[in-house]
C-alpha cells in the first residue's frame, strides 16, 4: 500500500495542470467581458447573456463526457490499452449527438431567451453571438474528446498547454472580429463568439494531430479502423455519463436560477452577487482540480485491482482539498471587504457585496468537500445516487429555499440575497455528506 505523501504527492502532480488549464479556460469569459466592456453597455450586457446560454447548454451536454475520463483511466490501470481506442470511437458517436442538439439549441434558443425578457437590441445580439457559437459546437467537442483521453490516462499537461495556447491566440481574434482588424467585419459583442468558434476548431485540429502521432498515444490504436457503433458500449457509456450531465444540470440552474431571482432585487444587489458567485467559481477551481486528479488516480487503482489504494486516495485527496478550502475561507471571511473594492469602486455595491463574501467563506467549505468527493465517485463510476442527492438537495432545499428566505416573508423578513446564499449553504453542506457517506459505503464494499 502507498504511503499517503505519495497518493498527496501524485494528486498534487495531476491536479496543478488541469487547475490551470480550467483557470485559462475562465479566463476566456473575462476576456470576452473586458474587450466588449470598451464597446457599448448593449455589447457587455449582451455577450454576458449569451455566454452565459452558451455555457449552460454546452457545457450540460458536454458534461456527459465527464464519464470518460473514468472509462479510459479504469482500462489504463487494468492494462486493456487497445481498447481506449474503441471506447474514444465511442464517444464520437455519442458526441455527434450531444453536439447536433446543442447547435439546434443555439440556432433556435426562442425559449430561453423569453424568459430574460430581453431588450429588443440586446436580444438582437444575443441571438448573433448564439448562432456564431453554434458553429464551433463540433470542435468543442472535439477536443473534450482529447481532454477526457489525456486525462484519463494521466497526461493532463497536453490539456493544460492547449487550452493556454488558446488563451493566447483569444485577444487577437476578438479583436480581429469584434472590432474589425485586417480588413475584417466589425461584429462587436458577437465576434467574440465567431473567434471563441475559430479557436475551437483550431486547437481541435492541433490537439488531435498531436495526439495522432505522439508515440505515447500510439499503444492505444487510435489510427486503427474507426469503429462502429456499438449499443452495449454506448449504453454502458451513457450509463455513467447521463447522470453525471443530469447532476450538473441541477447544479449548474441551481446557481443560474439563483442569479436570476436575485437580479429582481435590482442592480446594486445583483452586482454583489455577481461578485460573490463569481468568487465561489474561482473558489471552486482547485477543489475541482483535485476532484478531477482523484478520479483518475481511483478509477486507473480500481482497474488494476487495487481497491485499497483506490480508497486511500480518496480519503488523502478529501483531506488535502478541505485543508485548502479552510486556508481560502478564512482568507475570504476577514478580507471580504477588501475584496469587494477589488472587484467594483461602487461603494453601494462593496457594503452589499461584503456579507454575502463571508457567505461565500462557509459555502466554498461544503463546495470543496462535495467537489472532491462526487469526482472520487465517479471514478467508481458510481453517477446515479450523487444526481439523485444533487436534484433534491440543490433544487429543493438550495433553489426553493432561497425563494422563500429571500424573496418571501414565510421565515421572517425577506432577507433578499443572503436569504439565497444561506439556503444554499446548507444544502451545498448537506449533498457533500450524503455523497461523502456514499463513497465511504462504496470503498468499503470494495475492500
Amino acid at each position: 500500500m502507498e504511503r499517503p505523501t505519495s497518493s498527496t504527492s501524485q494528486l498534487i502532480h495531476l491536479a496543478w495542470p488541469v487547475l490551470i488549464a480550467q483557470l485559462a479556460m475562465m479566463a476566456n469569459a473575462v476576456i470576452d467581458t473586458a474587450m466588449a466592456g470598451r464597446l457599448s453597455a448593449i455589447d457587455l450586457a449582451s455577450v454576458g447573456i449569451a455566454a452565459s446560454i452558451t455555457a449552460t447548454v454546452l457545457m450540460t451536454l458536454i458534461s456527459v463526457l465527464l464519464a470518460l475520463p473514468p472509462i479510459i483511466a479504469q482500462l489504463y490501470g487494468a492494462g486493456r490499452r487497445a481498447e481506449v481506442g474503441r471506447e474514444i470511437h465511442q464517444s464520437v458517436w455519442i458526441s455527434l449527438v450531444l453536439a447536433l442538439i446543442a447547435i439546434l439549441l443555439l440556432c433556435y434558443p426562442g425559449p430561453i431567451i423569453a424568459i430574460s425578457q430581453l431588450q429588443p437590441a440586446v436580444e438582437t445580439k444575443v441571438r448573433a453571438y448564439l448562432s456564431a457559437s453554434a458553429w464551433g459546437v463540433p470542435g468543442i467537442f472535439a477536443l473534450r474528446i482529447f481532454f477526457g483521453l489525456s486525462t484519463g490516462i494521466g497526461r493532463p499537461r497536453p490539456v493544460m498547454f492547449f487550452n493556454l495556447f488558446s488563451l493566447a491566440i483569444k485577444i487577437p481574434l476578438n479583436a480581429v472580429f469584434m472590432y474589425g482588424l485586417l480588413g475584417a467585419p466589425e461584429m462587436g459583442g458577437p465576434g467574440c463568439a465567431v473567434a471563441t468558434s475559430v479557436d475551437a476548431w483550431l486547437m481541435a485540429a492541433l490537439a488531435w494531430g498531436w495526439c495522432l502521432q505522439h508515440p505515447d498515444y500510439l499503444q492505444f490504436q487510435l489510427r486503427k479502423r474507426f469503429a462502429a457503433p456499438d449499443r452495449k458500449s454506448i449504453l454502458e457509456f451513457l450509463r455513467l455519463g447521463v447522470p453525471i450531465g443530469l447532476t450538473f444540470i441541477a447544479d449548474v440552474t441551481a446557481f443560474t436560477f439563483m442569479a436570476l431571482f436575485i437580479a429582481r432585487l435590482g442592480p446594486v444587489v445583483s452586482g454583489a452577487h455577481q461578485i460573490a458567485a463569481n468568487l465561489a467559481a474561482l473558489a471552486f477551481m482547485i477543489p475541482l482540480a483535485l476532484g478531477n486528479a482523484t478520479a483518475v488516480l481511483a478509477g486507473q487503482a480500481i482497474g488494476a485491482g487495487q481497491h485499497e489504494r483506490a480508497r486511500q486516495t480518496c480519503w488523502v485527496a478529501i483531506r488535502l482539498g478541505m485543508a485548502i478550502a479552510v486556508v481560502l475561507s478564512l482568507i475570504f471571511w476577514f478580507a471580504a471587504p477588501h475584496i469587494a473594492a477589488l472587484y467594483t469602486t461602487d461603494l453601494e455595491v462593496q457594503q452589499v457585496a461584503t456579507p454575502l463574501i463571508m457567505l461565500v467563506a462557509l459555502y466554498h467549505l461544503g463546495d470543496a468537500l462535495q467537489a472532491v468527493t462526487v469526482n472520487a465517485l465517479r471514478g467508481y463510476k458510481k453517477s446515479v445516487v450523487p444526481m439523485l442527492i444533487y436534484a433534491t438537495m440543490l433544487w429543493g432545499l438550495g433553489l426553493g429555499g432561497g425563494i422563500l428566505l429571500g424573496l418571501t416573508d414565510t421565515f421572517g423578513v425577506a432577507r433578499g440575497a443572503p436569504g439565497f446564499w444561506i439556503a444554499g449553504i446548507a444544502s451545498i453542506w448537506l449533498v457533500a455528506g450524503l455523497v461523502a457517506i456514499y463513497l465511504n459505503a462504496v470503498s468499503r464494499a470494495r475492500d
